[in-house]
């Protein structure tokens, strides 16, 4: 496939933007899979693509929380474990079959999240007790919403904020640190699961990962410095795109 010097130049600054809004809110796959494919990249090999240039932006999010403090690693392996074998599973299955189920229910889920969060303000302001015990939460969470990102993902950082602030009773500032590492988790496994089936990419999603490392930096700091209040704001919004494009991808302009 030849792609042109400003087609390159393109795709850096989506995966700049896409690792910014990733590393707040997550979300950013709803900006880099569009342009990949506007390019003329076919689906399956824009999703194998597209997890090449997330982990760069995920992996470097989740090193900023972890010094932060936000995260403590040792706290989450089982998450880490689980997450990583529902990726697999997830990323298999995608290859074998299509998402037309997932994409007729996503926006009907992700529009449950938006309306329970705009309508329960105080959600997510401070910490919590947790709900579940975190070894039962890491092994369903972990393993159901790393199946689903690792077979479709637009809304996976979504799922999980909402999960941690809920079952886990965490601020926004912590679950935004929690949901980067178990994102990073199942974008790596879902990496090698697309390149063993030959769907990446690799020069492309080394040039978007050149974006995603400064965006998700940059996310990162904001997210530190700027709180919960900032990334409740920021995460209504991208949810809010994010359930307006699935909606239009699947019912208004399905092609």
């Amino acid at each position: 496939m030849e792609l042109t010097f400003e087609i390159y130049v393109l795709l850096c600054l989506a995966g700049a933007f896409g690792g910014f809004v990733d590393s707040i809110a997550g979300g950013g796959g709803i900006i880099t899979v569009p342009v990949l494919m506007a390019v003329g990249i076919s689906p399956h090999l824009a999703l194998g693509t597209n997890k090449l240039q997330a982990c760069f932006g995920s992996c470097t999010a989740s090193i900023h929380y972890v010094r932060s403090e936000l995260v403590d690693i040792k706290k989450v392996v089982a998450g880490i474990v689980f997450t990583a074998i529902g990726a697999v599973i997830g990323t298999v299955t995608i290859q074998l079959i299509n998402a037309d189920f997932l994409k007729q229910i996503l926006p009907v889920l992700l529009t449950a999240i938006f309306l329970y969060l705009l309508f329960s303000p105080n959600l997510g302001k401070l910490d919590s007790h947790p709900v579940v015990h975190p070894f039962l939460f890491y092994l369903t969470a972990g393993l159901a919403i790393g199946f689903y990102d690792g077979f479709f993902g637009p809304g996976t950082g979504s799922f999980w904020m909402m999960a941690f602030v809920v079952f886990m009773g965490q601020n926004m500032s912590r679950a935004t640190g929690h949901t980067k590492v178990m994102n990073a988790t199942s974008n790596v496994i879902s990496l090698i699961a697309f390149a063993l089936g030959g769907n990446v990419l690799w020069l492309v999603g080394i040039v978007m990962g050149a974006g995603q490392l400064v965006g998700a930096t940059l996310g990162a700091h904001m997210v530190i410095r700027k709180g919960t209040k900032f990334v409740r704001i920021f995460f209504l919004c991208v949810v809010a795109a994010t359930i307006a494009r699935l909606i239009y991808k699947t019912y208004i302009n399905p092609d």
